[in-house]
C-alpha cells in the first residue's frame, strides 16, 4: 500500500536547484575566462567584464544558498540532517552503501530501500559540499587580490601565501570539472533510481513528496 510521504522541505528543493543553477553558470563563465572560446564585438566590446561580473554575481549566489542548506543541515527535518551524509560512521550505514555501490556497478542484483537520500549518495554530496567549499575559498581568495584593502582579501589573504595564486587557480578549475562529473552521475543515478523504485524520485526534488510502500518504512 502506497503512503505519501514529505521528504524534502522547500529551502533543500530551493538550494538544490540555485546549487545546480550557480554550478552550470559559473563553469561556462569560468571556463570562458580561462580560455575566452568567442571573440567580442563592436555592440559587445566588454564582454570578459560581463562574464566576470556574472561570474562574481553567481558566486555569491552561491554562497548565500550553501549558508541556507548548512542551516537546514540543523534545523531541518531528518533527511536534511547532517547526520545522514556520514553513513560510513555506523555498521548498519557501511552495509547499506556497499549494497548500493554493488547494485549501482551492476555486481549486485538486490536493490536496497531509502526513504531518502540513500547512504551512498549521502556520502557523493558529502564530498560534493566539500568541493563547493573549496570553490568558494579559491574563488574568494583569488577575487580577493584585486583589492587588498577589501573583506576577502582581509579573509581569505593567507591562501595566496601559503599557496600562489597559480595554484589556487589550478585547483579551481580541476574542482569544476569534478562537479561537472558529479552533475552528470547525478542525473544518471536519479533516472536509474525513478525507473527501479517507482516512487517519484524525479518529481520529488520539485513537490517535497514521495511514494512509498508501507512495507518499506
Amino acid at each position: 500500500m502506497l503512503e505519501i510521504r514529505y521528504v524534502w522541505e522547500l529551502p533543500v528543493r530551493l538550494t538544490h536547484w540555485i546549487n545546480a543553477l550557480c554550478v552550470l553558470v559559473l563553469a561556462l563563465t569560468g571556463y570562458y575566462i580561462g580560455n575566452p572560446f568567442y571573440t567580442a564585438t563592436d555592440s559587445a566590446a566588454n564582454i570578459m567584464g560581463w562574464n566576470r561580473f556574472i561570474h562574481f554575481l553567481f558566486a555569491y549566489l552561491l554562497l548565500a544558498s550553501f549558508v541556507v542548506r548548512c542551516y537546514w543541515f540543523i534545523f531541518g527535518n531528518h533527511f536534511s540532517s547532517w547526520r545522514m551524509f556520514f553513513p560510513w560512521a555506523t555498521r548498519s550505514g557501511r552495509k547499506a552503501a556497499m549494497t548500493f555501490f554493488r547494485y549501482y556497478t551492476f555486481t549486485g542484483p538486490k536493490l536496497p530501500y531509502e526513504v531518502g537520500h540513500n547512504p551512498l549518495a549521502c556520502m557523493a554530496y558529502a564530498a560534493v559540499f566539500s568541493l563547493i567549499i573549496v570553490q568558494l575559498l579559491t574563488g574568494f581568495a583569488l577575487y580577493g587580490q584585486f583589492q587588498p584593502d577589501g573583506f576577502w582579501f582581509g579573509t581569505l589573504g593567507s591562501l595566496l601565501v601559503w599557496f600562489d595564486a597559480q595554484t589556487l587557480r589550478l585547483v579551481h578549475h580541476l574542482t569544476m570539472w569534478l562537479l561537472i562529473g558529479f552533475f552528470i552521475n547525478h542525473a544518471y543515478s536519479a533516472w536509474l533510481m525513478d525507473v527501479k523504485e517507482m516512487n517519484g524520485v524525479m518529481s520529488s526534488i520539485f513537490s517535497g513528496y514521495k511514494f512509498v510502500e508501507r512495507d518499506d518504512l
